[in-house]
């Protein structure tokens, strides 16, 4: 067996990331200045991403709401900035542009959906979106049984020790007034049999 020569990671800065665009199809994120390749989504993991964008878009059109639903952008977290561009499942911001963003950079409510293999990466980036200061909620959404872990900023700006966990009960986010059942998000799963 012939042993393979180690390679040194690749570093970046936050503006060479921005400006790469590698085109081999995949989803990176900058994590401590190492860029990383994201996995396809799976079935259950992309029937979550597609309804919960469907229905807060469509709540958001409702109400007027100046917000809208970001699928898999890019956010800088506040720690360690120059290095990371994080890229959560969905995001919704209420804040106009006039120019092309590289990156959202005031999201309110930021979405992760948990899938058991990412798990560990998953809660790092949800604890690196705390730094954001513009974000008041951060919901988990759970692919391999019906549930959601919730993070509320308080009212001190501080944010709790633990995330609130949903099981079988109503979803509210405060940040864009929106409330469905947690079992509508998996309507098109095979978690909703």
């Amino acid at each position: 067996m012939v042993a393979l020569p180690k390679t040194e990671p690749l570093r970046m800065s936050l503006p060479d990331f921005l400006a790469w665009n590698p085109q081999d199809g995949r989803l990176w994120q900058l994590v401590d200045g190492e860029p990383q390749a994201m996995a396809p989504a799976s079935r259950t993991h992309g029937a979550i991403q597609g309804e919960l964008a469907g229905l807060l878009r469509n709540h958001l059109l409702e109400r007027g709401a100046p917000c809208s639903v970001i699928i898999t952008p890019g956010v800088i977290p506040r720690v360690n900035a120059d290095e990371n561009v994080r890229v959560p499942d969905l995001a919704v911001t209420c804040s106009p542009y006039d120019a092309e963003q590289a990156a959202l950079t005031d999201p309110v409510l930021v979405i992760e959906i948990l899938s058991p293999s990412n798990r560990a990466e998953t809660w790092m980036n949800v604890w690196a979106y705390t730094s954001i200061p513009s974000v008041q909620e951060i919901l988990v959404i759970h692919t391999d049984a019906m549930g959601a872990s919730l993070l509320r900023r308080r009212p001190d700006a501080s944010w709790p020790e633990r995330p609130s966990g949903i099981e079988d009960a109503e979803l509210v986010l405060e940040s864009v007034g929106f409330r469905t059942p947690l079992a509508a998000l998996y309507r098109t799963t095979r978690l909703a049999r």
